[in-house]
């Protein structure tokens, strides 16, 4: 059974006094026994202050970004045991963002969550259309290619911890969300292509978050989709109010 992942992703956002704040404010309004699981994601700069401060928290927490290689020359990157030693659990891997300003390929996004894989991480693979895909009816193709070349040669067994976060790219940050129809056939359509690159049973048991101007007036709708298993979320999780009430309505969904 797939429980929900809420998971906030607060980019290049607060210093790390204002992050330790906002993740304080956060993790004490989360509602006690909840079956949903909440993720934060802050700059790296908040990192050790995390571990100093959340160690027993009732969320986890991990990095915006990770790299191929274990070490090297490869200046601000960060390797998983980086990150795994400040006490993270997760990292987000392809986020539309770092494919737009950073160069990040689907090959890339491959060598970075294997990467992952081989360590103890877990990722939340990020996939999804523009626009301009969108309106040139590309948006299953988009989808298909973009997943089959992250998890070219994943295993059942590597792939368990795996988390997949479709977001479309013309939703994150504008203020426009897809519709639950598109959110459902989108999300109906990523299931099935996992189900060619893994197991039937593994591939209904990997959690798809959606992600794209989730908010507390739009959460319900999205999440109530069959296979929404949750949300990515950007901006609202910088709102320590809406970002509770996101994850206090995945908890009413079942968790």
């Amino acid at each position: 059974m797939r429980n929900f992942i809420i998971a906030g992703n607060w980019k290049m956002n607060t210093t790390p006094t204002t992050g330790v704040e906002l993740a304080r404010s956060i993790s004490d309004h989360i509602p006690p026994h909840t079956g949903v699981k909440v993720l934060l994601f802050p700059p790296a700069t908040h990192l050790s202050h995390f571990q100093q401060e959340f160690n027993e928290a009732d969320f986890e927490y991990g990095g915006q970004n990770v790299h191929w290689e274990n070490s090297g020359a490869y200046t601000g990157e960060f390797s998983p045991e980086m990150l795994l030693e400040l006490g993270c659990k997760w990292v987000i891997v392809g986020h539309s963002e770092r494919r737009k300003f950073f160069g990040e390929t689907d090959q890339s996004v491959n060598k970075r969550l294997l990467n992952t894989l081989n360590s103890s991480l877990s990722p939340i693979l990020c996939i999804g259309e523009t626009l301009t895909e969108r309106e040139s009816n590309l948006t299953y193709e988009v989808l298909e290619r973009q997943i089959k070349v992250a998890l070219e040669n994943l295993t059942d067994e590597n792939a368990e911890r795996l988390v997949v976060a479709y977001e479309p790219v013309w939703a994150i940050g504008t203020g426009h969300t897809a519709t639950t129809d598109q959110a459902q056939e989108a999300h109906h359509f990523i299931r099935n292509v996992l189900a060619q690159c893994f197991s039937g049973e593994l591939a209904n048991n990997i959690v798809v978050q959606y992600g794209g101007s989730v908010n507390a007036g739009n959460a319900l709708e999205l999440m109530s989709c069959p296979d929404v298993d949750g949300a990515l979320i950007g901006g609202a999780s910088l709102k320590p109010d809406e970002f509770i009430r996101i994850i206090e309505i995945a908890d009413s969904l079942g968790g």
